[in-house]
């Protein structure tokens, strides 16, 4: 916003797409069925606040993969950091799970699989102590492909439909995009310097044209959401926790 002191500042969810390392489990060595991934979770840590202009250097590794048995998927868990390339800095560090929904069963060939990480704290059983609902477009998917996801899944019916759903969905990190967005609304005057760690589980596809219902609560230190598509009355969200200071 360059109407407010300092001019134009980042949100802390442009860390997701910064150094993307573009679709590497596409590569026919991986084994991986590309139709059949979708997201599993995101959680991001910012370490100081990302500049709006600069050039940034990316570092990635796989650091799990989990075979959750035949016929039941596995997933695929890797970090990357962020640095300033001219000053060295870290900027972030993101943690990305994907569910490979047709790739289980592969540790009864090769032998070993990782253990899964613990679960998440579940969102509190009380009524939210604040919502937002925001309205995702009909061509919501298209309009995010422009971050260099162009996985067909997003825009290509048939592809859609072979992955078992009705149409294309929106991609799990366009949500992640709204929930950061709404949780800077809510609770921090819209200013992202404060948000310094958001984690979310994606736990339903989104459909271009959803609205998204988020419910928060505080919790501690920390705020606790979940988000609907309320269309559908489906939870698409959850176990999300985020630190905003303040």
């Amino acid at each position: 916003d360059e109407t407010r002191p300092g001019g134009l500042r980042v949100l802390p969810s442009m860390v997701v797409v910064l150094g993307f390392p573009g679709s590497w489990m596409a590569e026919p060595d991986t084994g991986i069925d590309l139709p059949m991934i979708v997201h599993g979770d995101e959680l991001i840590e910012l370490h100081r606040p990302l500049p709006a202009a600069g050039t940034v250097r990316a570092e990635h590794r796989v650091v799990r993969i989990v075979d959750k048995g035949p016929g039941r998927g596995a997933t695929i868990t890797y970090d990357k950091d962020l640095f300033d390339a001219d000053s060295g800095e870290r900027l972030a560090s993101v943690r990305h799970t994907t569910f490979a929904r047709g790739d289980g069963g592969f540790s009864q060939a090769v032998g070993r699989s990782d253990l899964p990480l613990p679960p998440p704290a579940p969102v509190p059983a009380r009524l939210p102590d604040r919502q937002l609902a925001l309205r995702t477009l009909p061509q919501q998917a298209l309009l995010y492909r422009l971050c260099a996801d162009r996985n067909p899944l997003h825009s290509q019916p048939e592809v859609a439909r072979e992955a078992g759903f009705e149409r294309p969905i929106l991609h799990g990190l366009c949500t992640y995009g709204f929930a950061c967005r709404a949780l800077l609304a809510l609770w921090a005057d819209h200013d992202p310097v404060r948000l310094k760690r958001l984690y979310a589980r994606f736990s339903a596809p989104v459909l271009p044209g959803d609205t998204l219902r988020f419910d928060t609560w505080r919790e501690g230190g920390e705020i606790a959401f979940r988000a609907h598509a309320v269309e559908r009355g489906q939870v698409v969200l959850d176990f999300g926790r985020a630190h905003i200071d303040g």
